[in-house]
């Protein structure tokens, strides 16, 4: 899975950028202005189309636009999940009391996620994909496999045993006083926000249907093809080339699981302190520097995930 040198060519210090691939430092401040106002819009704009979903999924309330509603949602947790990485990144709001206590309360804690711990095993993912201390090192490692082995992960994920097993750890948390502490304040969240679903809607059933079910079920399958899709088969290296893949970025799969330029996935890994609204850009950049070359580039992420499973026997992982 890992890019032959010969699309890795050798191309950095530019006029515009470093040796490590970072921008030059009058360009670089440039790329890291913070949005507040867009950000802040953002935020609200992912809670009013919850409100809408659930609002109008109930509001009709036939088998199909409860579906409906439900499959909506995984676009949705897909959303919640980028603004908390953002959040955790410190690049959400440029205040950072204004950040972390949207970020804890507004985006994490709705999305079942102790953004402390978040925080911390994120950036040992940055500071070295692949080393000792990768967090997500289960997504990334046996590809290329099988196409029955990928459908084996997916079908466990589509049926909430994967999603079991992030819930169950917030409940056995409650038992010290340490855990209730990152825990509790998330399992409060959820009370809160399944009282508003049902006075609001009047279906005592709106939280579990269109919030905790599509968490536990649709949001894993989705996070999953886009773990893989990012890192999924690459290695250990100082070239983030060798690293993260990079994917050309398509209007379907920006909606559904790869929102708020997250798709821009080898700019952020080149320098995880651009915000995202400016990743674009700064992908550009690279570009243009010839980092970024076509061979490098997948054509869609149905090619990459073809790639992915394009072993013939199941690698047997040590």
């Amino acid at each position: 899975m890992v890019p032959g040198e010969e699309l890795r060519p050798s191309v950095l210090p530019t006029d515009r950028l470093l040796e490590s691939g970072k921008a030059i430092p009058a360009l670089r401040a440039e790329l890291r202005k913070i949005p507040n106002v867009q950000n802040a819009v953002s935020v609200f704009m992912v809670w009013m189309w919850v409100a809408v979903i659930v609002g109008a999924s109930t509001a009709i309330g036939t088998w199909w636009s409860v579906l409906l509603g439900f499959l909506l949602m995984g676009p949705m947790h897909a959303r919640f999940a980028i603004l908390m990485h953002e959040a955790a990144h410190k690049l959400l709001f440029s205040k950072a009391s204004i950040n972390d206590w949207v970020g804890k309360w507004l985006i994490a804690s709705p999305a079942l996620v102790p953004i402390s711990i978040y925080r911390r095993s994120h950036f040992a993912h940055h500071r070295e994909e692949f080393g000792r201390d990768e967090p997500d090192i289960a997504f990334y490692v046996g590809y290329p496999t099988t196409r029955a082995a990928l459908r084996r992960r997916l079908i466990r994920d589509a049926i909430g045993i994967s999603g079991w097993k992030n819930l169950t750890p917030l409940f056995r948390a409650l038992k010290t006083p340490q855990g209730r502490t990152i825990s509790g304040p998330i399992l409060s969240v959820q009370v809160a926000m399944g009282v508003a679903a049902w006075l609001a809607t009047g279906a005592w059933w709106a939280y579990f249907a269109f919030w905790l079910l599509p968490w536990m079920t649709q949001w894993r399958v989705l996070n999953r093809l886009r773990a893989i899709a990012e890192h999924g088969g690459m290695q250990q290296s100082p070239d983030r080339r060798a690293t993260t893949h990079d994917v050309r970025q398509h209007l379907i799969a920006r909606f559904w699981f790869v929102p708020y330029n997250t798709g821009w996935h080898l700019a952020h890994h080149v320098d995880m302190g651009i915000p995202f609204r400016n990743l674009p850009a700064y992908y550009r950049e690279l570009e243009r520097a010839g980092y970024v070359t076509e061979g490098l580039t997948y054509p869609s992420y149905l090619a990459l995930w073809r790639a992915e499973t394009s072993a013939d026997v199941e690698p047997r992982l040590s």
